[in-house]
C-alpha cells in the first residue's frame, strides 16, 4: 500500500489542472542549479509511511517545533488533532517547515486514528503509563507516532485506540520531557533505526519523487503559479 498523499495532477485553480511532469519541465529551468539539486536530494529522502500525530497540543510553539524536527528528518506525513478549544500563541515559528510538510488537521481523535489505520498504519503512542520502551518498536514498518499534550499526555481515547503504548526511558528525577524534546528524541530514534536497518529514511518511488519535485517547485518559486496559468490559459486540464 502506498502512503504517498500528493496528487500527480496539480490544481492551479478550479478550472486548471496541470500534470506534475509539465510543471517540472516548465518551472525547473527558472530555478538555480543548486536549488534544483537540493529539491531533488530532499524529495528522494521523503518518508510518508512513518506518520507523526500530535493530539491536543496547547502551545502552538510546540507544534511548530515538532513539525520542524519531523521535516528535518524527512517525515512529512503530519497530523494535528485540535481537541483544544483554545491555543496558547507563541512567537516561535516553524522556520518554513509548514511549507514543506503535508499537514492534515482533525477535530477529533477517533476520525484521525481510524483513517490512519485504514491506510495501514500501526498506531504507537507515547505514554507515561506504558512499560514498553521506544526502542522495542519496529519503525521500518508503516507506523504512526503519537505525542500527547503538555499536561495530560495522550487522551484515554487515544490510549485505547493505539496499538502500542511506549515510553522514552529516563533515569533522572524528572517525570517527563517537554513535548518538543520528546518529539525530537523519538523522531531521531526512528530516523536512526531506518538508516541502520534499511540504509535510508525515504520510502518514495522514482515516480513519486517527480511529483514531489513539481509540488516543491511551485512552493519555492513565487511566480510559478502565474507563469503556468498564463502558459496554459484556456485549457482546463494539461
Amino acid at each position: 500500500m502506498s502512503f504517498f498523499t500528493l496528487p500527480s495532477e496539480i490544481s492551479l485553480r478550479e478550472s486548471l489542472r496541470v500534470q506534475a511532469d509539465l510543471i517540472v519541465k516548465t518551472i525547473g529551468p527558472l530555478l538555480t542549479s543548486e536549488r534544483v539539486q537540493k529539491i531533488e536530494r530532499v524529495a528522494s529522502q521523503r518518508n510518508f509511511s512513518n506518520a507523526v500525530v500530535l493530539e491536543g497540543i496547547y502551545d502552538r510553539g510546540n507544534i511548530s517545533a515538532v513539525m520542524r524536527t519531523a521535516e528535518a528528518f524527512g517525515f512529512v506525513n503530519f497530523h494535528v488533532i485540535e481537541t483544544q478549544e483554545r491555543f496558547k500563541e507563541a512567537n516561535r515559528v516553524t522556520q518554513g517547515a509548514d511549507k514543506w510538510t503535508e499537514v492534515q488537521k482533525w477535530k477529533n481523535t477517533k476520525d484521525c486514528i481510524l483513517d490512519l489505520k485504514k491506510r495501514g498504519h500501526k498506531i504507537v503512542a507515547t505514554s507515561l503509563e506504558a512499560s514498553k520502551p521506544l526502542n522495542e518498536i519496529d519503525w521500518t514498518v508503516p507506523t504512526a507516532l503519537v505525542l500527547g499534550n503538555e499536561k495530560e499526555g495522550i487522551s484515554k481515547e487515544m490510549f485505547e485506540l493505539s496499538d502500542e503504548r511506549v515510553i522514552i526511558p529516563m533515569t533522572g528525577f524528572v517525570q517527563s520531557f517537554n513535548i518538543s524534546v520528546a518529539g525530537a528524541l523519538c523522531l531521531y530514534h526512528i530516523y536512526s533505526k531506518r538508516m541502520e536497518k534499511l540504509g535510508q529514511v525515504g520510502d518514495v518511488s522514482p515516480e513519486q519523487i517527480e511529483i514531489l519535485k513539481a509540488h516543491y517547485y511551485l512552493r519555492t518559486q513565487d511566480s510559478a503559479m502565474d507563469i503556468l496559468q498564463r502558459l496554459f490559459e484556456g485549457s482546463s486540464k494539461v
